[in-house]
């Protein structure tokens, strides 16, 4: 839909006097650094009255270049507020590089009529905010959406019946499937719960209450989450919100209550040039790799970026490289100058060398490599030739084995010294001997083990680590699986690990961590077959790790892109990907 020169000649001139940007944004915008220059001044429209699906109004803030021209729209559609960080970070700084920009409160939301319901409502909602965009005298029908974390979620629930309108979407640190978000083979995932009960709830309602529960579920943390029963603790921390208590005791990915959350089959239509961004300890990197591999696999247009991240900091301290990284495909696709694109598909980091490395794709081998744990804590590249136990330990859910680092929402996430948690008796660690020449690990990284329990109801969490030749243990990549055991005899299971770029440098060894679990990550297995939340008897158990297990990890690259220390940034590139 492109507008006539008629109708674009009679659009407002945007040059006259208009409300300026809030002052919180302003100032917020002249904290960054590393940002291209701004082109124009910015002007700003707040309050506007979008009807949705259903008539409910949904509050919408309007960002513009105060300039004359003919400028593309982004949409951004966000349960968490207009303010704060969403105004200063895709309102200014993208009218500021000649865009219009729609910030529009989720319902229920900030504002917004109606009630919030996770997921429920997004597809339509979203619709109805293109439809109300062809009736602005300021849109030349060319759009592009843009978002983080949920306000990636509702950009594939766009892209499920996509507008012709909708020409590019930019994916940042995003989910499509909301049940992986809050659980993983049946065990809940505490934390991103809290947390994400914390920012639907409170953010909406401007700064100040968003960081007053914060810092009361801080202080409340050890409380609640090792109350007995849990469902009980969050109720009376979060009060009466219905889609928490629903997210929280649904574990089963095929129950009816997940029916439609999943956005997947949006990522196998192909159409929209999709940018995808993560970090390799973002809580949703497994969910961006999906995404990427479902786009690949329909031929569309994608791209792929993950930094040294977390989830959060992808948006603090890596703001920069994900600014430019998105401003380049937007301006691609949307104002047809890809002079800011880079040569390759695929970028990362590697950890441990702290460089940029392009790959062709991702992830960029097949097969595996395989270490096996042994009886005397080694871990080998030649399987042991016996059969039988090879170490225990006694996992008590009162006491349970705690998270360090690794894909958190809170600010303990990332690379963090494994140390005084492996010195504890419930963590066995294997591991491997020093290396004579640096050893890359580029793609999913997984854990094969064979385990037996005395009570029949574990959890079984695997991390790989780094331990440098002073000792140092820094974690990689994790994951957590529930095994089916039955009887005395030992049972297989697949721990997922997420996958990681990470170079081991000379001297330094692999590690093979395993334990019963990470909490609060993780609600604790209560080691009975008591839903995790309902639970309020804990009976602790004997996990025992048999011959047979492996750790695999993605063969060494044959040949890779440059490697490089610049920033992602700083490196550019003119043409399409391949």
């Amino acid at each position: 839909m492109t507008r006539s020169p008629r109708d674009l000649a009679s659009r407002p001139d945007r040059t006259q006097p208009s409300r300026r940007p809030p002052l919180s944004s302003r100032l917020l915008r002249a904290t960054w650094r590393g940002l291209p220059a701004r082109r124009h001044d910015v002007g700003w429209e707040p309050g506007l009255v979008v009807p949705s699906a259903d008539g409910s109004p949904l509050i919408t803030d309007h960002y513009f270049p105060r300039a004359r021209g003919d400028f593309p729209t982004l949409l951004v559609r966000t349960p968490y507020g207009r303010g704060l960080p969403w105004s200063p970070m895709y309102g200014v700084l993208f009218a500021e590089q000649g865009f219009h920009v729609v910030v529009q409160s989720c319902r229920g939301t900030g504002g917004s009529g109606g009630r919030f319901d996770l997921w429920r409502n997004e597809a339509a909602d979203g619709l109805a905010a293109v439809a109300w965009l062809r009736t602005r005298p300021w849109f030349n029908g060319t759009l592009g959406t843009i978002g983080s974390s949920y306000l990636g979620y509702v950009q594939w629930a766009l892209a499920l019946d996509p507008p012709p309108e909708l020409r590019a979407m930019v994916v940042q640190v995003g989910l499509h499937d909301p049940h992986a978000l809050f659980h993983t083979d049946g065990a809940l995932l505490l934390e991103n719960a809290l947390a994400v009960g914390v920012g639907m709830t409170y953010q909406h309602q401007g700064l100040a209450p968003f960081v007053k529960a914060t810092l009361r579920l801080r202080r409340r943390l050890r409380a609640l989450t090792m109350a007995r029963p849990l469902r009980g603790a969050v109720l009376s921390a979060f009060g009466e919100v219905p889609w928490l208590d629903g997210v929280i005791t649904h574990p089963d990915a095929d129950d009816p209550y997940w029916q439609g959350a999943s956005m997947a089959r949006a990522a196998e239509r192909p159409g929209v040039p999709t940018a995808l961004i993560t970090g390799r300890y973002d809580v949703l990197a497994d969910q961006t790799y999906e995404q990427y591999a479902r786009l690949r696999g329909v031929g569309s247009d994608t791209t792929l970026l993950v930094g040294p991240w977390s989830h959060t900091s992808a948006l603090q301290q890596g703001w920069p490289e994900v600014f430019a990284e998105s401003l380049a495909w937007l301006r691609a696709h949307l104002c047809d100058d890809p002079t800011g694109l880079r040569p390759t598909r695929v970028r990362v980091h590697v950890g441990g060398e702290d460089a940029w490395r392009d790959l062709k794709d991702w992830p960029p081998t097949a097969g595996e490599a395989s270490w096996f744990p042994d009886t005397d804590g080694t871990l080998t590249q030649d399987a042991p030739g016996r059969s039988g136990p090879l170490a225990s330990f006694r996992y008590d859910p009162d006491d349970p084995t705690p998270s360090v680092g690794g894909p958190l929402l809170s600010p303990g996430a990332g690379a963090r010294d494994n140390t005084a948690l492996e010195a504890r008796k419930d963590v066995l660690t294997f591991t491997g001997p020093p290396l004579a020449e640096p050893l890359d690990v580029i793609g999913p990284v997984r854990a094969r083990l064979r385990v037996s329990t005395d009570g029949g109801h574990t959890d079984v969490f695997a991390r790989l680590c780094d331990v440098d030749p002073h000792g140092r243990s820094v974690n990689v990549c994790d994951g957590l699986a529930r095994p089916r055991t039955t009887g005395q005899g030992p049972s297989e299971v697949t721990v997922s690990m997420s996958s990681t770029a990470h170079r081991f440098a000379a001297g330094h060894r692999l590690r093979l961590q395993i334990s019963a679990g990470a909490h609060p990550r993780f609600a604790r297995n209560s080691g009975t077959a008591e839903p995790s939340v309902e639970a309020t008897t804990l009976v602790p158990v004997r996990v025992t790790l048999h011959a047979g297990s492996a750790l695999s990890v993605p063969p060494e690259p044959g040949a890779h892109g440059p490697t490089t220390s610049d920033s992602p940034a700083a490196i550019r590139w003119s043409g399409t990907p391949e």
